[in-house]
C-alpha cells in the first residue's frame, strides 16, 4: 500500500487541474490542461461539456500516474475524490444517453441580462434576494436555464417529462465519474443558482416557478463532505468514493481553514473573491454583498458573505498584453518597487463594470491623476494597489454587515505570490495577511472535504497540520492609510460618474425615440 491520498479535481474556467494530495499535505502528482472557449456572440461564453470531461479525465489519469512515479512505482493509496469547480456554469444533458443537449453556458455569459431586467422590473428582486442571498444578475445559473428552455421549447417539454438533467459543473463531473449513477450537488454550488433557498437548505418551488425551471431537472443536494457515489473503473482508472464537493471559492475558504465566524480569505486571480465566514447564520447584506452557503470544519452546512472584484490580476495581464508595459506578470513586483508611490495615480480596472460593493455594470476602466511625470512603474504599481483597494472595500463592507472585525486576512491565488502586493494589502487593512506555503487552496479544500469523509485525515486539525504560512504584518501609518483610501474613493467616484452620464444619455435617447 502507498501513502493514503486524495485526488482533487479542480475544474476551472479555462482548464482543469488535478492534484494527488497525500496525508502529509504533499502534492504527489499534478497535471493540468486547458480546453476550448467559445464566444458565439458578443457577451456570450460557452464550453463544450464533453470536452471538459475528456480533459478532466485525462489530467486525472496523468496526475495519478505522476503520483505513482513519485512514490517509487507504487501507486499512492487514493481513497477518495474531491471536486471543486467554476460555480455558476450550467450544463443540461439527456438522462438516457448522457450527452449534453447544448453547450455549457458559462458564469461569465451575459445573454440573460434582459431576463434579469424583466424580473427586476416586475418587482421580484427583493424576494429573490431574501430567499437566495443573491442579486438578479446573469452571473448566476438560474436565468441561464430560463433562457435555454425559452429558446428551445422542445427541450422544455423533455425537461418537464423528466428526460433531461441539469447541473453545475460539479454535478456533470459526478455524473461522468459514477457512470450516470448519481445526480447530485452540494449546498455551496446549489446556492449559486437563484433556485436554492438558504433558510430551508433546498430547492425552492416558488423560485423554480418564477424562473420557469422544472424541478425534475435539478440534482439532489448532499452534504459537501460525504457520499457522492463511487467512480467507475473506466472513468479515470480507479474505483473510489467521490466524497467531497464544493464550489471553487468555498473550497478555497475551507482549504484556508476558515471554518468559523470572522475568518476571511481572498483569492487573487483574474478577479478577486473575498469570503468572510459567518458561522451558522446566513447574514443578509446591506452593503452590496452576497450571502452564500459555505462549510463548517466537518464539511457540514454553514454560511459566508462574499464580495467579488471582477478585475484583479487581469489588470496586470492587460498592462502586459494590451499596453506592452510588461513582458511578464512576475516583473510587476520589481517594477512597482522602483517608485516610492504612484505619484497620485489611481487605476480603477472596471473593464467589465464594478462588482461588490458598488454593482455598477456600466462603469469602465478609469485611470486618474496622470501627469507628464507618470511612468510605466507608476501604472504597474497603481494596478497592483487597485487589487488591495478593491479587497479592502469588500472586507470593510463584510465587517459592517456581520458586525465582526476581521483579525487577519488569509490569501491565495496567483497574485498572492507578489510580496509587494501582500505588504501593501496588510498596510491598507491594518491587519496581518497570511499566505500559506501551498497557494492552491481551492484544490486543497476539495481534498480536505473528501479526505475527512474517507479517513485520510481523522480530524480537520490533522488536515491542516502540515501547512506553513508567511505572515505580512501591517506597517502603514493610519494617517497614510486614510489618505490613500480617500484618493481611491475619489477615483471610484470618477468611474461611477462616467457610468451615470452614460445612463443619462441612454435615458435621453429613449425619450427622443
Amino acid at each position: 500500500m502507498g501513502t493514503p491520498a486524495v485526488l482533487a479535481i479542480e475544474q476551472g474556467t479555462t482548464g482543469s487541474t488535478c492534484l494527488v494530495i497525500g496525508e502529509d499535505g504533499r502534492v504527489l502528482g499534478r497535471a493540468y490542461s486547458e480546453f476550448t472557449q467559445y464566444f458565439p456572440k458578443p457577451g456570450w461564453v460557452e464550453h463544450d461539456a464533453d470536452e471538459i470531461w475528456s480533459v478532466t479525465s485525462r489530467v486525472a489519469r496523468e496526475a495519478l500516474n505522476a503520483a505513482s512515479t513519485a512514490s517509487g512505482g507504487t501507486r499512492a493509496d487514493v481513497r477518495g475524490i474531491g471536486i471543486t469547480n467554476q460555480r455558476e456554469t450550467i450544463v443540461v444533458w439527456d438522462r438516457a444517453t448522457g450527452r449534453p443537449v447544448h453547450r455549457a453556458i458559462v458564469w461569465q455569459d451575459r445573454r440573460t441580462a434582459g431576463i434579469c431586467r424583466e424580473l427586476k422590473e416586475a418587482g421580484h428582486e427583493k424576494s429573490v434576494r431574501a430567499k437566495t442571498g443573491l442579486v438578479l444578475d446573469p452571473y448566476f445559473s438560474g436565468t441561464k436555464l430560463t433562457w435555454l428552455l425559452r429558446e428551445n421549447p422542445e427541450l422544455r417539454a423533455r425537461a418537464e417529462a423528466g428526460e433531461l438533467a441539469a447541473g453545475t459543473i460539479d454535478t456533470w463531473l459526478i455524473h461522468k465519474l459514477t457512470g450516470g449513477a448519481v445526480h447530485a450537488t452540494d449546498p455551496t454550488n446549489a446556492s449559486r443558482t437563484l433556485l436554492y433557498a438558504l433558510e430551508s437548505g433546498g430547492w425552492d418551488q416558488g423560485l423554480c416557478d418564477l424562473l420557469e425551471v422544472p424541478r425534475a431537472l435539478l440534482p439532489e443536494v448532499r452534504r459537501s463532505s460525504g457520499d457522492f457515489g463511487v467512480s467507475v473503473g473506466d472513468a479515470i482508472g480507479i474505483e473510489v468514493p467521490v466524497a467531497g464537493v464544493a464550489g471553487d471559492q468555498q473550497a478555497a475558504l475551507y482549504g484556508q481553514g476558515c471554518w468559523k465566524a470572522g475568518l476571511a480569505k481572498n483569492t487573487y486571480g483574474t478577479g478577486a473573491f473575498l469570503l468572510l465566514h459567518t458561522g451558522s447564520e446566513a447574514v443578509a447584506s446591506e452593503h452590496g454583498l452576497l450571502t452564500t452557503a459555505a462549510c463548517d470544519e466537518t464539511g457540514g452546512p454553514a454560511f459566508a458573505l462574499e464580495g467579488s472584484v471582477f478585475i484583479a490580476g487581469a489588470a496586470i495581464q492587460w498592462l502586459r498584453d494590451g499596453l506592452r508595459v510588461l513582458d511578464a506578470a512576475p516583473e510587476s513586483e520589481a517594477m512597482a518597487r522602483t517608485v516610492e508611490g504612484t505619484d497620485g495615480v489611481y487605476f480603477v480596472p472596471a473593464f467589465v463594470g464594478l462588482g461588490a460593493p458598488h454593482w455598477e455594470a456600466e462603469a469602465r476602466g478609469t485611470i486618474v491623476g496622470l501627469t507628464r511625470g507618470t511612468s510605466r512603474a507608476h501604472l504597474v504599481r497603481a494596478a497592483l494597489e487597485a487589487m488591495a483597494y478593491g479587497t479592502a472595500e469588500v472586507l470593510h463592507a463584510q465587517e459592517r454587515d456581520s458586525g465582526v472585525a476581521a483579525t487577519e486576512l488569509r490569501v491565495d491565488g496567483g497574485a498572492s505570490t507578489n510580496d509587494f502586493l501582500m505588504e501593501f494589502q496588510a498596510g491598507l487593512l491594518g491587519i496581518p495577511v497570511r499566505r500559506p506555503s501551498m497557494v492552491e487552496t481551492t484544490a486543497l479544500g476539495a481534498a480536505g472535504l473528501a479526505g475527512l469523509a474517507t479517513r485520510v485525515w481523522r480530524s480537520p486539525s490533522d488536515f491542516r497540520a502540515g501547512i506553513e504560512s508567511t505572515v505580512f504584518e501591517p506597517r502603514m501609518e493610519a494617517t497614510e492609510r486614510r489618505r490613500l483610501t480617500a484618493g481611491w474613493s475619489r477615483a471610484v467616484r470618477a468611474a461611477k460618474s462616467w457610468a451615470a452620464d452614460h445612463d443619462a444619455d441612454r435615458d435621453r435617447d429613449a425619450a427622443v425615440m
